[in-house]
């Protein structure tokens, strides 16, 4: 499990350090920097995937994101052309990366590091991985099969593309987290857990999977009670954008790395404090959850299950990106407020999830005549 990151010289950070728990909750305005946390973990992956680490430099441009050019990933007043990450993880391994910029031909090569065996063996290399993308899968007929990607790497998709042929495969399996049991679930097993989990978004959903080899598609279908199957095109994009989220938290052991965009994208506020809810209850069996999030109920949810006791509050971790400016430069400033056992923070900064008060404060002054 992570413990904390370093960026030096990367996208708006000139030297950031963060702290991570095992849910860690990213939000501020647009632009301010939390989605080039998330990116700094996908190009160490990604680059590990294509095979440029651990001995030739970064691969920003695959799978999982794109940086465009290496000009695009370094600090713009940045003194010495040089990018690193250092990660820290909870057993004290470090794993230090430097990567030199080169001008000529716009790469990233690998100058130094220091890194431990065992680094390459962890959450972020490793099958024990997921991330959900922002732009997930819509609403299909029919969804995507990839045998390597869900045989083989136990892979939903960074838009959550395969989790009806994911489903298909790992349905009949018992979730490996029993305390992430929904109570009203008719057994343990993955494909009745992700209904009853989903009831919170839209009571009573059932879900109808059934595979197309013939043209390598999964039929998707969901339904209600006693109702006929609706096609997907005809059910709400918020169980959709959920669904992927609920699989990879359900099915992932304890170790596992999820990397998470937006979990409230297209959900009504009941499931989004929901949502939180289960991130937070996730985390506390194990799964370390990085999230970047707009959502007040979210945030909310996860004060909730603090204060039910399903989460202690030393798990949590929140970070709020903003952007500055002085003597006419921008830069980015992160604060951090604390949670405690009571589900209250420590401090509410200008900007974060003050949206409602100051709303609320100016309907209460009377209209001028």
């Amino acid at each position: 499990m992570i413990n904390s990151l370093r960026l030096l010289n990367f996208k708006p950070f000139e030297n950031q350090f963060l702290k991570f728990r095992p849910l860690t909750l990213l939000c501020g305005l647009n632009s301010s920097g939390k989605s080039s946390v998330l990116q700094s973990l996908l190009l160490l992956r990604q680059s590990y995937q294509q095979g440029l680490l651990p001995n030739i430099g970064l691969a920003l441009n695959g799978e999982l994101i794109c940086i465009g050019t290496a000009q695009d990933a370094l600090f713009e007043r940045a003194s010495k052309e040089e990018i690193g990450f250092d990660i820290i993880w909870e057993n004290d391994t470090e794993g230090i990366w430097r990567f030199n910029y080169d001008r000529e031909v716009d790469v990233l090569n690998l100058a130094s590091s220091s890194i431990p065996p065992e680094v390459y063996q962890s959450s972020i290399f490793t099958n024990n991985f997921h991330y959900l993308q922002a732009e997930r899968m819509g609403t299909r007929s029919f969804n995507e099969m990839s045998y390597s990607q869900v045989r083989r790497l136990r892979q939903i998709g960074t838009k959550g593309e395969y989790t009806a042929h994911f489903l298909s495969i790992y349905g009949d399996k018992d979730i490996p987290n029993v305390n992430l049991s929904h109570p009203k679930a008719k057994s343990p097993e993955l494909v009745n857990q992700v209904e009853a989990w989903i009831g919170e978004v839209s009571p009573g959903t059932r879900l109808k999977i059934a595979p197309k080899p013939d043209i390598e598609r999964m039929s998707f279908q969901y339904y209600y009670g006693d109702s006929n199957p609706y096609r997907a095109t005809n059910v709400g994009f918020g169980i959709s954008y959920t669904l992927p989220i609920i699989v990879a938290v359900l099915a992932s052991e304890p170790g596992t790395l999820i990397l998470i965009e937006n979990p409230e994208a297209h959900l009504h506020p009941k499931g989004q404090s929901q949502m939180g809810s289960l991130l937070a209850l996730a985390a506390s069996c194990g799964v370390q959850i990085v999230i970047e999030t707009h959502s007040d109920h979210v945030l909310n949810g996860i004060r909730l299950a603090v204060h039910g006791g399903k989460i202690d509050p030393k798990d949590v971790q929140l970070h709020f990106f903003q952007r500055q400016e002085k003597e006419g430069q921008s830069f980015t400033e992160v604060v951090s407020p604390r949670i405690d056992r009571n589900g209250r923070l420590d401090q509410w900064p200008e900007g974060f999830f003050d949206e409602w008060d100051k709303s609320l404060e100016a309907l209460l002054e009377p209209v001028g005549e």
